[in-house]
């Protein structure tokens, strides 16, 4: 599997001097071709500069952003961001076709082109009666649908997503997971979704990056071993759901990854032994005297 994003040594500071704020440390990792990963953490820690840097919309302080090779120095033609505030991303006096595609004005297609590719990802996320329409007309989780479609239209090569369902109640959010989940499996889309949702970065991804509190750093990057065909009920129930869940919560207040909690209690036990064995021959020895 190729690498699709590389992260290497990002830093970004807002300001200068004493007053300097510095909202991402040190990050570096890779997401490869076809994976949906996540990144979670604690709100402030850094989560949506870390994004802007990757979409090239902010340029770090230091460190290097590169997609499928190549250095990111601006917005790439071929990354595609999905915000939260869909009521803010959509044009309302656009219908919702125009707005799915919008993106597209500026790229070398034609009318017909561009008209058939918003109608083919209108009907990928369940919309395709509703072109005709003005975003204002449409329920808050069919307008975000929207966002992902004109997203989609473009074909990117990453696709980006800023916590992306904070907005909808609790019964969109399940639904529009499992869209993201259907449409990244058809496309074989490369998905970074940003959240601070824990429940939602292990349910929709093949791989969680558990980030520190401000300046973001690094505490973990977890496999998510979950079945690929998922169940808002089923999987949520389930042993390796909770357990994963369990771990992420735990990093993001502070506890140590599972394999250095595993390795440190190996350590104590077997120091423990050694002081039981230390203790016996003593007493051993006392005894013969």
């Amino acid at each position: 599997m190729s690498t699709m994003l590389e992260v290497s040594g990002l830093n970004h500071r807002y300001g200068a001097g004493e007053k300097a704020h510095v909202a991402v440390n040190d990050l570096s990792f890779t997401v490869e071709t076809g994976q949906l990963a996540s990144i979670v953490g604690p709100s402030g820690c850094g989560k949506s500069t870390l994004l802007r840097c990757i979409a090239g919309l902010v340029k770090p302080t230091s460190g290097r952003v590169s997609l499928h090779g190549d250095d990111v120095s601006g917005v790439p033609e071929d990354l595609a961001v999905v915000f939260q505030d869909y009521s803010r991303s959509l044009f309302p006096w656009l219908s919702v076709a125009k707005n799915v595609e919008f993106p597209l004005r500026w790229r070398n297609l034609s009318r017909s082109e561009r008209r058939t590719r918003a109608q083919e990802a209108l009907e990928s996320v369940g919309l395709s009666g509703v072109g005709s329409k003005f975003p204002w007309q449409l329920s808050g989780g069919m307008q975000q649908r929207v966002s992902i479609a004109r997203a989609l239209a473009s074909r990117p090569a990453l696709l980006l997503m800023d916590e992306p369902f904070a907005s909808v109640d609790a019964q969109t959010r399940f639904e529009l997971e499992d869209l993201t989940r259907r449409v990244q499996r058809e496309n074989g889309s490369t998905v970074l979704v940003v959240t601070h949702d824990i429940d939602e970065s292990v349910y929709l991804s093949d791989r969680v990056l558990v980030l520190s509190k401000s300046p973001a750093t690094i505490v973990a990057d977890l496999p998510v071993g979950l079945p690929a065909e998922r169940n808002q009920i089923t999987t949520r129930e389930s042993a390796e759901f909770v357990t994963l869940r369990g771990e992420v919560a735990r990093l993001l207040h502070g506890g140590a990854p599972e394999a250095v909690t595993a390795a440190a209690d190996a350590a104590e036990y077997e120091l423990a032994q050694q002081d039981a064995a230390a203790d016996s021959a003593e007493a051993e020895a006392r005894t013969k005297s």
